[in-house]
């Protein structure tokens, strides 16, 4: 069992990543892990907190002399912007008359439902939690999570296909997605040049408007092997774990495993894969049965089937405008214009790095309950053995 957890505020000293239950004995590739960091700060229509922060993963624990040592994994990411929150934001009681408060909160916003759970008379501390800059610590654990999946021969990459009303208009492959992943530049993660300039021009319309945009990301993991997860019982059922970790991302409001959205405007025939089986083991498969297509996304019953598992997050356009709504101030309950402090327009291509780690997360969690395995060694050894008896069915 893999668990992990964050701590941090958004303008805090750091963010904290703690990550229990990778065996001992996995590689461990600093600049890669800095790399999945710098992809989440990628993405045209970012704000100017991406030009402050440069994220960097020190590790505290957990890894020594390159490798995994099995005990728990402590990551920290530096917060650069706090020399200019120190006296704003003290662990010590501090000067009051420093404090910058948030004083309306802001529709769409953890704000005021965060306010009135904690009984805050500001939203200062539950935006500095409740901000997705949380996510960065994230990536990091997530990060250790596919460094331990590639030893099983299992990639997670992401891809965006709708900002705003502009969409991908057809399926890519899994090389045009993963081969994303290692552009020196970041636009919009779109697979298509023309479907992104299209979006692009979605984002400088959002921007032109002081408002925000949203969109859909899609997250592919490829290689996976028929089954994780399982039917037995609810709280095991691998596309229910999938959609409750990519929700649990900061503006994502729905999840769609495969055409789960499509299917549900169709008939039987149309939506269920018919199953096939190749003679000879196939480049890439953990099986040797296949679909033609994959419009259940990896996924039947709870477990996976050994086709590539497509998870989608929906966003929402982020709820800080430089045109803001309408909203009450904390203090007197009068009628005023909702807070606003510096923030993104478009922010699609990050929430699919995060989305990604999350994702793998998931998997490499199940991967572990299912392997067993204190190191890398027995891991891999107990997951060779799997893939033999599942490719000679």
């Amino acid at each position: 069992m893999i668990r992990f957890s964050t701590a941090g505020e958004s303008h805090g000293e750091a963010l904290i990543a703690l990550i229990s239950g990778i065996p001992a004995g996995v590689p461990v590739d600093l600049d890669f892990i800095n790399h999945e960091l710098w992809r989440r700060q990628q993405g045209y229509g970012r704000g100017g907190r991406m030009k402050i922060e440069t994220d960097q993963a020190h590790i505290l624990s957990g890894v020594r002399h390159g490798k995994t040592i099995g005990s728990p994994i402590a990551i920290q990411l530096v917060n650069r912007d706090w020399k200019n929150w120190e006296e704003k934001l003290p662990v010590e009681a501090g000067d009051p008359a420093k404090h910058r408060a948030v004083t309306s909160p802001r529709p769409g916003h953890a704000d005021l439902a965060g306010a009135l759970k904690f009984n805050f008379p500001d939203a200062r501390y539950v935006l500095e939690r409740a901000s997705a800059r949380e996510s960065a610590a994230r990536v990091a654990a997530g990060a250790f999570a596919k460094l331990l999946l590639r030893r099983l021969g299992i990639e997670i990459a992401s891809h965006v296909i709708r900002v705003g009303r502009a969409e991908l208009d057809r399926d890519p492959s899994w090389e045009e997605v993963a081969a994303l992943s290692t552009k020196e530049e970041v636009v919009l993660a779109c697979v298509d040049s023309t479907a992104e300039a299209r979006m692009k021009k979605e984002v400088d319309a959002a921007s032109k408007a002081g408002d925000t945009v949203n969109g859909i990301f899609e997250v592919v993991a490829h290689s996976v092997p028929a089954g994780l997860g399982s039917y037995a019982n609810w709280d095991e059922r691998l596309d229910g774990q999938l959609a409750g970790a990519v929700m649990s991302l900061q503006a994502v409001k729905a999840v769609e495993i495969g055409r789960g959205v499509a299917a549900a405007a169709t008939f039987g025939s149309r939506v269920h894969d018919p199953i096939h089986y190749a003679r000879e083991n196939l480049p890439g498969k953990p099986t040797r049965f296949t679909r033609p297509h994959n419009n259940a996304g990896g996924i039947e019953g709870g477990v996976s089937n050994g086709e590539d598992i497509v998870v989608r997050g929906y966003l929402k356009p982020i709820s800080t405008l430089r045109q803001p709504l309408e909203s009450v101030r904390f203090d007197t309950r009068e009628p005023t214009s909702a807070s606003y402090e510096r923030s993104d327009i478009c922010v699609v291509p990050a929430a699919g790095v995060a989305a990604e780690a999350m994702v793998a997360l998931v998997l490499a969690s199940l991967a572990r309950e299912k392997f067993g395995g204190d190191s890398l060694l027995e891991l891999k050894r107990n997951f060779d053995g799997y893939i033999e008896q599942i490719r000679s069915f």
